[in-house]
């Protein structure tokens, strides 16, 4: 496995929740709310090429859902772990490099998925997985795409092996690399850009992975200004629910 670029994550002063983006979520315990964290450890790790017929399965996978520009839809996981043989390396290789984080033993019991795209708009994933933490992994050759964080200032060149772990509240959006934010016109139309990556979803109720990513999680009545209008999962400021942009991936005032 090559060495990672990210070998450690960076120490981070705690903020105050007050006056901060926040994400509110369903738990067992109730509504609560957490901090959005602004860490982004990637890395290249050095994993197996998918054979040929895999790839080959992939693409007529992609061409049965009709994948557009902008859309991203699950594969089968399940055929792809029967026909490549060199998969559980991939696994192994996020697991070893998580541990460079300080992050062991996460993969077992996170849920996983095949996805596939073909570039995405700026958007975030915290309404849904307001609970979790994203760790994805990409299978495909470079087609010169990046996932660009427009918050955080930083791009990642998609390539195979390309690894990441980002707050499911950072705006990102898949888009081709030279692009200064998602438009279709920036797409050429003989050129293949999807992409397919592994994602797991790694859980926030894990304190190794709060205090790493520096997430402060309490319950939502904790702040009573809160507790009459946020009572559905969502992203917040100052307790005004926020939208991002699908062009240029900035915040704005859902209502």
């Amino acid at each position: 496995m090559q060495a990672p670029d990210t070998a450690a994550i960076s120490p981070q002063p705690n903020a105050s929740m007050s006056g901060e983006l926040t994400v509110h979520f369903h738990s067992e315990q109730g509504m609560r709310r957490r901090t959005v964290s602004t860490l982004l450890p990637n890395s290249t790790l050095d994993i197996p090429v998918p054979p040929a017929r895999l790839v080959a399965d992939w693409a007529r996978e992609v061409a049965s859902l009709e994948l557009q520009h902008g859309d991203i839809e699950p594969l089968p996981l399940a055929r792809t772990i029967l026909r490549w043989a060199d998969y559980p390396r991939c696994a192994e290789a996020v697991s070893a490099w998580l541990h460079t984080l300080g992050l062991p033993d996460l993969l077992p019991s996170s849920d996983i998925a095949l996805m596939a795209c073909r570039g995405t708009p700026y958007h975030h994933d915290a309404a849904q997985y307001g609970d979790s933490i994203f760790c994805n992994l990409f299978l495909s050759d470079d087609a010169q795409m990046d996932v660009h964080f427009p918050a955080l200032g930083q791009r990642i060149p998609l390539q195979r092996g390309t690894v990441m772990i980002f707050d499911t509240a950072q705006p990102h959006a898949a888009i081709p690399r030279g692009s200064s934010g998602f438009a279709l016109a920036d797409f050429k139309a003989d050129h293949d850009c999807t992409q397919v990556f592994l994602t797991w979803e790694l859980p926030l109720d894990n304190a190794a992975l709060t205090r790493a990513l520096r997430i402060q999680v309490e319950p939502a009545s904790t702040h009573t200004a809160d507790a009459p209008t946020v009572s559905e999962p969502q992203v917040c400021l100052n307790g005004t629910p926020q939208q991002v942009c699908p062009a240029s991936g900035q915040w704005r005032n859902a209502a």
